[in-house]
Protein backbone atom coordinates (compact mmCIF):
# COMPACT_ATOMS: atom_id res chain seq x y z
CA UNK A 1 0.00 0.00 0.00
CA UNK A 2 1.21 3.97 -1.12
CA UNK A 3 1.32 6.02 2.11
CA UNK A 4 2.77 8.54 1.15
CA UNK A 5 2.29 12.23 1.88
CA UNK A 6 2.56 14.90 -1.13
CA UNK A 7 4.31 18.12 0.64
CA UNK A 8 4.77 21.19 -0.94
CA UNK A 9 8.39 20.01 -2.21
CA UNK A 10 8.08 16.08 -0.84
CA UNK A 11 6.77 13.00 -0.77
CA UNK A 12 6.69 11.79 3.14
CA UNK A 13 6.44 8.65 5.26
CA UNK A 14 4.76 8.41 8.38
CA UNK A 15 6.30 6.34 11.18
CA UNK A 16 4.26 5.67 14.16
CA UNK A 17 4.38 3.65 17.46
CA UNK A 18 1.95 3.54 19.78
CA UNK A 19 1.67 2.59 23.43
CA UNK A 20 -2.06 1.07 24.33
CA UNK A 21 -3.06 1.82 27.99
CA UNK A 22 -5.75 -0.93 28.72
CA UNK A 23 -7.33 -0.95 31.73
CA UNK A 24 -7.68 -4.85 33.20
CA UNK A 25 -10.75 -6.06 33.82
CA UNK A 26 -10.75 -6.90 37.74
CA UNK A 27 -12.70 -5.79 40.93
CA UNK A 28 -10.39 -4.62 42.30
CA UNK A 29 -6.92 -2.44 42.13
CA UNK A 30 -3.14 -3.90 41.38
CA UNK A 31 -1.76 -3.73 44.52
CA UNK A 32 -4.91 -3.29 46.91
CA UNK A 33 -8.01 -4.51 47.17
CA UNK A 34 -9.85 -1.21 46.69
CA UNK A 35 -13.01 -1.08 44.25
CA UNK A 36 -12.38 -0.71 40.07
CA UNK A 37 -16.47 0.33 39.88
CA UNK A 38 -16.60 3.17 37.26
CA UNK A 39 -18.25 5.97 37.68
CA UNK A 40 -18.62 6.03 41.70
CA UNK A 41 -18.68 9.65 43.66
CA UNK A 42 -14.85 11.06 44.09
CA UNK A 43 -12.54 9.61 46.13
CA UNK A 44 -14.64 6.49 47.69
CA UNK A 45 -12.71 3.90 46.29
CA UNK A 46 -9.37 4.91 47.92
CA UNK A 47 -7.39 2.56 50.30
CA UNK A 48 -4.78 3.73 52.48
CA UNK A 49 -2.00 2.29 49.75
CA UNK A 50 -3.80 4.00 46.88
CA UNK A 51 -3.71 7.16 49.00
CA UNK A 52 0.44 6.43 49.72
CA UNK A 53 -0.05 6.71 53.55
CA UNK A 54 2.84 6.34 55.33
CA UNK A 55 3.82 2.27 56.09
CA UNK A 56 1.76 1.09 53.71
CA UNK A 57 2.94 -1.93 51.30
CA UNK A 58 1.80 -2.98 48.14
CA UNK A 59 0.37 -6.43 47.84
CA UNK A 60 0.56 -8.07 44.27
CA UNK A 61 -3.10 -9.15 43.28
CA UNK A 62 -3.00 -12.84 41.63
CA UNK A 63 -5.89 -12.15 39.10
CA UNK A 64 -4.26 -9.60 37.52
CA UNK A 65 -1.21 -11.15 36.47
CA UNK A 66 -3.32 -13.58 35.30
CA UNK A 67 -4.71 -11.74 33.48
CA UNK A 68 -1.91 -9.46 31.46
CA UNK A 69 -0.50 -13.01 30.82
CA UNK A 70 -3.89 -14.05 29.29
CA UNK A 71 -3.69 -10.99 26.98
CA UNK A 72 0.49 -11.59 25.91
CA UNK A 73 -0.90 -14.79 24.59
CA UNK A 74 -3.77 -13.48 22.66
CA UNK A 75 -0.96 -11.04 21.43
CA UNK A 76 1.26 -14.46 20.34
CA UNK A 77 3.92 -12.74 22.84
CA UNK A 78 6.53 -14.14 24.78
CA UNK A 79 5.58 -14.98 28.61
CA UNK A 80 8.28 -14.26 30.64
CA UNK A 81 9.26 -16.68 33.31
CA UNK A 82 10.85 -13.76 35.71
CA UNK A 83 9.74 -10.21 35.76
CA UNK A 84 10.35 -7.10 37.74
CA UNK A 85 8.30 -4.55 39.08
CA UNK A 86 9.97 -0.90 39.44
CA UNK A 87 9.33 2.92 40.77
CA UNK A 88 9.35 5.02 37.62
CA UNK A 89 9.58 8.53 39.37
CA UNK A 90 7.66 11.98 38.55
CA UNK A 91 5.54 14.63 40.19
CA UNK A 92 1.81 14.72 39.39
CA UNK A 93 -0.91 16.18 42.18
CA UNK A 94 -2.34 13.05 40.80
CA UNK A 95 0.30 10.39 42.15
CA UNK A 96 0.10 10.24 45.73
CA UNK A 97 3.53 8.31 45.95
CA UNK A 98 5.58 10.62 43.67
CA UNK A 99 6.67 7.63 41.96
CA UNK A 100 4.71 4.81 39.76
CA UNK A 101 4.93 1.18 39.83
CA UNK A 102 5.73 -0.08 36.37
CA UNK A 103 8.44 -2.48 35.12
CA UNK A 104 10.93 -1.47 33.05
CA UNK A 105 13.75 -3.75 31.60
CA UNK A 106 11.97 -6.78 32.80
CA UNK A 107 8.66 -6.87 31.95
CA UNK A 108 5.60 -10.05 32.21
CA UNK A 109 5.56 -10.10 28.39
CA UNK A 110 8.13 -10.14 25.72
CA UNK A 111 7.92 -9.46 22.01
CA UNK A 112 5.00 -10.55 19.95
CA UNK A 113 2.54 -9.62 17.03
CA UNK A 114 -1.06 -8.21 15.92
CA UNK A 115 -2.20 -8.58 12.55
CA UNK A 116 -4.28 -6.12 10.84
CA UNK A 117 -6.57 -7.02 7.72
CA UNK A 118 -7.23 -4.76 4.74
CA UNK A 119 -10.42 -4.52 2.65
CA UNK A 120 -8.23 -5.58 -0.80
CA UNK A 121 -7.63 -9.58 1.04
CA UNK A 122 -4.05 -8.21 2.27
CA UNK A 123 -2.77 -8.04 5.37
CA UNK A 124 -0.03 -6.40 7.57
CA UNK A 125 2.02 -7.89 11.21
CA UNK A 126 2.72 -4.95 13.43
CA UNK A 127 5.27 -6.51 16.12
CA UNK A 128 4.50 -5.98 19.74
CA UNK A 129 8.01 -5.04 21.83
CA UNK A 130 7.16 -5.58 25.36
CA UNK A 131 3.48 -5.50 27.72
CA UNK A 132 3.94 -4.76 30.94
CA UNK A 133 2.18 -4.39 34.00
CA UNK A 134 1.47 -0.85 36.06
CA UNK A 135 -0.71 1.43 38.02
CA UNK A 136 -2.72 3.71 36.94
CA UNK A 137 -2.43 7.12 38.42
CA UNK A 138 -5.37 9.23 39.76
CA UNK A 139 -7.48 12.42 37.87
CA UNK A 140 -6.79 16.00 38.26
CA UNK A 141 -10.42 17.72 37.67
CA UNK A 142 -9.47 21.42 36.13
CA UNK A 143 -13.67 21.93 35.68
CA UNK A 144 -14.98 22.01 39.23
CA UNK A 145 -13.41 25.57 40.44
CA UNK A 146 -12.40 28.53 38.07
CA UNK A 147 -9.42 28.92 40.69
CA UNK A 148 -8.77 25.26 41.78
CA UNK A 149 -7.59 21.82 40.41
CA UNK A 150 -9.81 18.76 42.23
CA UNK A 151 -7.99 15.53 42.35
CA UNK A 152 -10.25 12.48 42.41
CA UNK A 153 -7.92 9.11 43.54
CA UNK A 154 -10.86 6.40 42.36
CA UNK A 155 -8.61 5.46 39.43
CA UNK A 156 -4.94 5.37 41.40
CA UNK A 157 -4.01 2.22 41.48
CA UNK A 158 -5.99 0.56 39.00
CA UNK A 159 -4.02 -2.30 36.93
CA UNK A 160 -3.08 -1.04 33.28
CA UNK A 161 -1.37 -3.02 30.90
CA UNK A 162 0.57 -0.81 28.26
CA UNK A 163 1.12 -2.29 24.67
CA UNK A 164 3.93 -1.03 23.19
CA UNK A 165 4.44 -1.40 19.59
CA UNK A 166 7.22 -1.45 16.95
CA UNK A 167 7.04 1.64 15.09
CA UNK A 168 5.45 -0.02 12.19
CA UNK A 169 2.23 1.74 11.32
CA UNK A 170 2.51 3.50 8.28
CA UNK A 171 -0.88 5.92 8.02
CA UNK A 172 -3.94 7.27 10.46
CA UNK A 173 -5.97 3.78 9.20
CA UNK A 174 -3.84 1.70 9.85
CA UNK A 175 -3.30 3.27 13.62
CA UNK A 176 -7.27 3.01 13.66
CA UNK A 177 -7.00 -0.95 12.51
CA UNK A 178 -4.43 -1.51 14.95
CA UNK A 179 -6.13 -0.41 18.13
CA UNK A 180 -9.27 -1.55 16.78
CA UNK A 181 -7.57 -5.39 16.83
CA UNK A 182 -5.56 -4.96 20.14
CA UNK A 183 -9.19 -3.67 21.63
CA UNK A 184 -10.59 -7.37 20.11
CA UNK A 185 -8.45 -9.26 21.30
CA UNK A 186 -8.63 -8.15 24.72
CA UNK A 187 -12.45 -8.02 24.74
CA UNK A 188 -12.23 -11.70 23.37
CA UNK A 189 -10.22 -12.61 26.31
CA UNK A 190 -12.23 -10.52 28.85
CA UNK A 191 -8.93 -9.09 30.02
CA UNK A 192 -10.27 -5.24 29.21
CA UNK A 193 -13.69 -4.04 28.71
CA UNK A 194 -12.68 -1.60 25.94
CA UNK A 195 -14.30 1.22 26.79
CA UNK A 196 -12.60 3.93 25.52
CA UNK A 197 -15.28 6.54 26.52
CA UNK A 198 -14.70 5.13 29.97
CA UNK A 199 -11.08 5.67 29.87
CA UNK A 200 -10.36 2.09 29.68
CA UNK A 201 -8.81 2.09 26.87
CA UNK A 202 -6.76 4.36 25.44
CA UNK A 203 -3.33 5.57 23.46
CA UNK A 204 0.00 7.22 23.29
CA UNK A 205 0.68 7.91 19.66
CA UNK A 206 4.61 8.45 18.44
CA UNK A 207 4.87 9.68 15.26
CA UNK A 208 7.85 10.95 12.93
CA UNK A 209 8.13 11.86 8.86
CA UNK A 210 10.52 10.72 6.89
CA UNK A 211 11.26 10.75 2.89
CA UNK A 212 10.80 7.18 1.55
CA UNK A 213 14.01 4.92 2.53
CA UNK A 214 15.75 7.50 4.75
CA UNK A 215 16.38 7.29 9.04
CA UNK A 216 13.89 7.93 11.37
CA UNK A 217 12.98 11.57 11.78
CA UNK A 218 12.42 12.69 15.44
CA UNK A 219 9.01 11.81 17.10
CA UNK A 220 6.33 13.91 18.94
CA UNK A 221 4.24 11.49 21.44
CA UNK A 222 0.46 12.31 21.45
CA UNK A 223 -0.78 11.67 24.59
CA UNK A 224 -4.35 10.09 25.99
CA UNK A 225 -6.37 9.54 22.75
CA UNK A 226 -9.62 7.91 24.08
CA UNK A 227 -11.70 7.23 20.43
CA UNK A 228 -10.28 6.06 17.11
CA UNK A 229 -11.38 8.51 14.73
CA UNK A 230 -9.40 11.18 17.69
CA UNK A 231 -6.10 9.08 17.04
CA UNK A 232 -6.58 9.52 13.16
CA UNK A 233 -6.94 13.03 13.45
CA UNK A 234 -4.51 13.75 15.64
CA UNK A 235 -1.58 11.84 13.51
CA UNK A 236 -3.36 13.23 10.52
CA UNK A 237 -2.47 17.02 12.00
CA UNK A 238 0.40 16.11 13.85
CA UNK A 239 2.30 14.54 10.68
CA UNK A 240 1.06 17.62 8.56
CA UNK A 241 2.81 19.95 11.12
CA UNK A 242 5.82 18.09 11.09
CA UNK A 243 6.06 18.47 7.21
CA UNK A 244 5.79 22.27 7.12
CA UNK A 245 8.52 22.49 9.50
CA UNK A 246 10.81 20.74 7.74
CA UNK A 247 9.95 21.66 4.55
CA UNK A 248 10.67 25.30 5.41
CA UNK A 249 13.97 24.41 6.58
CA UNK A 250 13.03 24.32 10.45
CA UNK A 251 13.82 21.26 13.00
CA UNK A 252 11.39 18.71 15.11
CA UNK A 253 11.72 19.42 18.12
CA UNK A 254 10.99 15.95 20.71
CA UNK A 255 7.94 17.26 23.03
CA UNK A 256 5.04 15.23 24.44
CA UNK A 257 1.83 16.68 22.79
CA UNK A 258 -2.04 17.32 23.89
CA UNK A 259 -4.67 17.11 21.26
CA UNK A 260 -7.68 19.37 21.17
CA UNK A 261 -10.87 17.28 20.17
CA UNK A 262 -12.52 20.35 19.44
CA UNK A 263 -9.95 22.12 16.80
CA UNK A 264 -8.14 19.57 16.04
CA UNK A 265 -4.62 20.46 16.57
CA UNK A 266 -2.07 18.97 18.87
CA UNK A 267 0.17 21.35 21.28
CA UNK A 268 3.01 21.18 23.05
CA UNK A 269 2.59 19.77 26.62
CA UNK A 270 6.51 19.66 27.77
CA UNK A 271 9.85 18.24 26.15
CA UNK A 272 9.98 14.50 26.23
CA UNK A 273 11.03 12.70 28.63
CA UNK A 274 13.83 9.76 28.53
CA UNK A 275 14.10 7.16 30.58
CA UNK A 276 16.58 8.19 32.95
CA UNK A 277 14.59 11.55 33.62
CA UNK A 278 12.56 8.92 35.40
CA UNK A 279 15.17 7.71 37.33
CA UNK A 280 13.42 3.65 37.40
CA UNK A 281 15.13 1.03 40.00
CA UNK A 282 13.60 -2.30 41.18
CA UNK A 283 10.23 -1.61 43.46
CA UNK A 284 12.10 -2.43 47.04
CA UNK A 285 8.50 -3.05 48.52
CA UNK A 286 7.83 -5.78 45.92
CA UNK A 287 9.96 -9.39 45.07
CA UNK A 288 10.37 -9.94 41.39
CA UNK A 289 7.50 -11.56 40.36
CA UNK A 290 7.91 -15.40 39.18
CA UNK A 291 6.01 -17.70 36.74
CA UNK A 292 6.24 -21.14 35.85
CA UNK A 293 5.67 -22.77 32.57
CA UNK A 294 3.04 -24.77 34.08
CA UNK A 295 1.05 -21.68 35.53
CA UNK A 296 1.46 -20.27 32.25
CA UNK A 297 -0.05 -23.47 30.47
CA UNK A 298 -2.60 -23.71 32.73
CA UNK A 299 -3.79 -19.79 32.07
CA UNK A 300 -3.62 -20.72 28.38
CA UNK A 301 -6.13 -23.89 28.50
CA UNK A 302 -8.49 -21.43 29.29
CA UNK A 303 -8.38 -18.92 26.55
CA UNK A 304 -11.31 -18.67 23.96
CA UNK A 305 -10.99 -19.03 20.33
CA UNK A 306 -9.54 -15.67 19.43
CA UNK A 307 -9.87 -13.20 16.11
CA UNK A 308 -7.93 -14.72 13.97
CA UNK A 309 -8.41 -18.27 14.56
CA UNK A 310 -12.19 -17.39 13.98
CA UNK A 311 -11.19 -15.29 10.89
CA UNK A 312 -10.17 -18.77 9.42
CA UNK A 313 -12.47 -20.84 10.42
CA UNK A 314 -15.29 -18.65 8.68
CA UNK A 315 -13.44 -18.23 5.74
CA UNK A 316 -12.67 -22.01 5.54
CA UNK A 317 -16.51 -23.14 6.66
CA UNK A 318 -18.27 -20.80 5.00
CA UNK A 319 -16.49 -19.38 2.10
CA UNK A 320 -15.94 -15.62 3.36
CA UNK A 321 -13.87 -13.13 2.03
CA UNK A 322 -10.80 -12.39 4.25
CA UNK A 323 -12.34 -9.12 4.15
CA UNK A 324 -15.86 -9.89 5.49
CA UNK A 325 -14.49 -12.63 8.04
CA UNK A 326 -12.22 -9.77 9.69
CA UNK A 327 -15.75 -7.62 9.98
CA UNK A 328 -17.07 -10.71 11.68
CA UNK A 329 -14.83 -11.50 14.37
CA UNK A 330 -13.39 -7.76 15.11
CA UNK A 331 -16.52 -7.58 17.85
CA UNK A 332 -17.24 -10.85 20.16
CA UNK A 333 -21.07 -9.42 20.10
CA UNK A 334 -20.93 -9.43 15.81
CA UNK A 335 -19.39 -13.14 15.68
CA UNK A 336 -21.38 -14.48 18.30
CA UNK A 337 -24.44 -13.03 16.56
CA UNK A 338 -23.11 -14.90 13.38
CA UNK A 339 -22.52 -18.20 14.51
CA UNK A 340 -26.15 -17.81 16.17
CA UNK A 341 -27.76 -16.95 13.13
CA UNK A 342 -26.32 -19.48 11.22
CA UNK A 343 -26.77 -21.99 13.70
CA UNK A 344 -30.52 -21.60 13.61
CA UNK A 345 -31.14 -22.97 10.61
CA UNK A 346 -28.84 -25.75 8.19
CA UNK A 347 -29.66 -24.61 5.19
CA UNK A 348 -28.37 -20.43 6.10
CA UNK A 349 -25.04 -21.78 5.81
CA UNK A 350 -25.45 -22.15 1.83
CA UNK A 351 -26.77 -17.88 2.43
CA UNK A 352 -23.49 -17.21 4.73
CA UNK A 353 -22.57 -13.84 2.27
CA UNK A 354 -25.94 -12.70 2.54
CA UNK A 355 -26.15 -13.31 6.07
CA UNK A 356 -22.44 -11.33 6.47
CA UNK A 357 -24.05 -8.70 4.38
CA UNK A 358 -27.66 -8.33 6.50
CA UNK A 359 -25.72 -7.91 9.61
CA UNK A 360 -23.03 -5.26 8.50
CA UNK A 361 -24.88 -3.44 6.46
CA UNK A 362 -28.79 -2.89 7.07
CA UNK A 363 -28.37 -4.17 10.88
CA UNK A 364 -25.79 -2.09 11.88
CA UNK A 365 -27.73 0.82 10.21
CA UNK A 366 -30.56 0.69 12.30
CA UNK A 367 -28.57 -0.06 15.65
CA UNK A 368 -26.44 3.08 15.02
CA UNK A 369 -29.73 5.09 14.16
CA UNK A 370 -31.09 4.00 17.78
CA UNK A 371 -27.80 4.30 19.34
CA UNK A 372 -27.84 0.83 20.14
CA UNK A 373 -24.98 -2.20 20.20
CA UNK A 374 -25.83 -5.63 18.58
CA UNK A 375 -25.83 -7.21 22.45
CA UNK A 376 -29.17 -5.34 23.28
CA UNK A 377 -30.67 -5.42 19.17
CA UNK A 378 -34.63 -5.92 18.95
CA UNK A 379 -34.15 -8.77 16.25
CA UNK A 380 -32.89 -12.08 17.39
CA UNK A 381 -30.28 -14.03 15.32
CA UNK A 382 -33.01 -16.89 15.00
CA UNK A 383 -35.28 -13.85 13.56
CA UNK A 384 -32.36 -12.51 11.28
CA UNK A 385 -31.59 -16.17 9.75
CA UNK A 386 -35.98 -16.29 8.88
CA UNK A 387 -35.83 -13.31 6.95
CA UNK A 388 -32.24 -14.36 5.25
CA UNK A 389 -34.05 -17.31 4.43
CA UNK A 390 -37.20 -15.68 2.50
CA UNK A 391 -34.66 -13.78 0.89
CA UNK A 392 -32.41 -16.82 -0.46
CA UNK A 393 -35.39 -18.93 -1.33
CA UNK A 394 -37.56 -15.99 -3.09
CA UNK A 395 -40.67 -15.59 -1.13
CA UNK A 396 -39.42 -12.03 -1.07
CA UNK A 397 -37.34 -9.69 -2.78
CA UNK A 398 -34.22 -7.69 -1.19
CA UNK A 399 -36.55 -4.54 -1.35
CA UNK A 400 -39.17 -5.66 0.69
CA UNK A 401 -36.70 -7.54 3.26
CA UNK A 402 -35.61 -4.05 4.06
CA UNK A 403 -39.31 -3.21 4.97
CA UNK A 404 -39.83 -6.15 7.10
CA UNK A 405 -36.25 -5.75 8.99
CA UNK A 406 -37.24 -2.14 10.26
CA UNK A 407 -40.89 -3.66 11.13
CA UNK A 408 -39.42 -6.39 12.58
CA UNK A 409 -36.70 -3.70 14.43
CA UNK A 410 -39.79 -1.59 15.91
CA UNK A 411 -42.17 -4.77 16.48
CA UNK A 412 -40.21 -7.61 17.79
CA UNK A 413 -42.25 -9.38 15.17
CA UNK A 414 -40.86 -12.26 13.48
CA UNK A 415 -39.87 -12.12 9.31
CA UNK A 416 -42.59 -14.71 8.86
CA UNK A 417 -45.04 -12.89 11.01
CA UNK A 418 -44.74 -9.86 9.12
CA UNK A 419 -45.18 -11.40 5.87
CA UNK A 420 -48.32 -13.47 5.91
CA UNK A 421 -50.00 -10.47 7.66
CA UNK A 422 -48.80 -8.23 5.32
CA UNK A 423 -49.17 -10.33 2.43
CA UNK A 424 -45.97 -9.41 1.46
CA UNK A 425 -44.63 -13.06 -0.28
CA UNK A 426 -43.06 -12.42 -3.68
CA UNK A 427 -44.78 -12.88 -7.01
CA UNK A 428 -43.20 -15.81 -8.47
CA UNK A 429 -46.28 -16.95 -10.64
CA UNK A 430 -45.26 -16.46 -14.21
CA UNK A 431 -48.30 -16.25 -15.64
CA UNK A 432 -49.75 -13.43 -13.18
CA UNK A 433 -46.19 -11.58 -14.11
CA UNK A 434 -46.70 -11.80 -17.66
CA UNK A 435 -50.69 -10.31 -17.58
CA UNK A 436 -49.32 -7.56 -15.39
CA UNK A 437 -46.12 -6.93 -17.90
CA UNK A 438 -48.86 -6.95 -20.89
CA UNK A 439 -50.92 -4.65 -19.28
CA UNK A 440 -48.00 -2.04 -18.90
CA UNK A 441 -47.35 -2.57 -22.63
CA UNK A 442 -50.71 -1.86 -23.95
CA UNK A 443 -50.82 1.42 -21.83
CA UNK A 444 -47.01 2.58 -23.03
CA UNK A 445 -47.00 2.54 -26.43
CA UNK A 446 -45.05 5.55 -27.25
CA UNK A 447 -42.08 4.49 -24.65
CA UNK A 448 -42.39 0.87 -26.40
CA UNK A 449 -41.61 2.01 -29.70
CA UNK A 450 -38.58 4.76 -28.12
CA UNK A 451 -37.24 1.43 -26.32
CA UNK A 452 -37.22 -0.58 -29.72
CA UNK A 453 -35.83 2.58 -31.37
CA UNK A 454 -32.61 2.15 -28.87
CA UNK A 455 -33.84 3.92 -25.70
CA UNK A 456 -32.43 0.75 -23.65
CA UNK A 457 -32.67 2.81 -20.50
CA UNK A 458 -36.22 2.44 -20.78
CA UNK A 459 -36.27 -1.12 -19.29
CA UNK A 460 -36.14 -0.03 -16.06
CA UNK A 461 -39.61 2.32 -16.45
CA UNK A 462 -41.34 -0.73 -17.72
CA UNK A 463 -39.69 -2.63 -14.70
CA UNK A 464 -40.44 0.34 -12.30
CA UNK A 465 -44.43 -0.22 -13.45
CA UNK A 466 -44.56 -3.58 -13.43
CA UNK A 467 -43.42 -3.89 -9.66
CA UNK A 468 -45.76 -1.00 -8.72
CA UNK A 469 -49.14 -2.77 -10.01
CA UNK A 470 -47.31 -5.75 -8.15
CA UNK A 471 -46.76 -3.16 -5.26
CA UNK A 472 -42.91 -4.78 -5.28
CA UNK A 473 -43.71 -7.92 -5.18
CA UNK A 474 -43.07 -9.60 -8.74
CA UNK A 475 -39.66 -11.37 -8.41
CA UNK A 476 -37.07 -9.17 -10.18
CA UNK A 477 -35.34 -12.57 -12.58
CA UNK A 478 -38.64 -13.55 -13.59
CA UNK A 479 -40.06 -10.10 -14.56
CA UNK A 480 -36.87 -8.98 -16.17
CA UNK A 481 -36.76 -12.27 -18.51
CA UNK A 482 -40.34 -12.13 -19.53
CA UNK A 483 -39.99 -8.00 -20.20
CA UNK A 484 -36.94 -8.24 -22.34
CA UNK A 485 -38.46 -11.39 -24.16
CA UNK A 486 -42.02 -9.49 -24.58
CA UNK A 487 -40.34 -6.14 -25.47
CA UNK A 488 -38.08 -7.56 -28.26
Amino acid sequence: MNNLIKGKKYDWEMVIGIEVHAQVKSNSKLFSSSSTKFGSPPNSQVSLVDAAMPGMLPVINKYCVEQAVKSGVGLNAKINNYSVFDRKNYFYADLPQGYQISQYKFPIVGEGKVTIDFKDGSSKDIRIVRLHLEQDAGKSLHDQNPSKTYVDLNRSGVALMEIVSEPDIRSPDEAGMYIAKIRSILMYLNTCDGNMQEGSLRADVNISVRKPNEDYGTRCEIKNLNSIKFIKQAINYEAKRQIEILESGGSIEQNTMLFNTSTGKTRPMRNKEEAHDYRYFPDPDLLPLEISNQDIEKIKSTIPELPDKLKNKFINIYNLSNYDASILTADKQTSDYFNETIKSDPELKKSSKIVVNWITSELFSLLNKNDLELISSPVSPKNLGQLVKLISTNEISGKIAKDVLEEMFSSKKSAREIVDYKGLKQVTDQGEIEKVIDEVITDNPKMVQEYLGGKDKLLGFFVGQVMKKTKGKANPKILNDILIRKLS
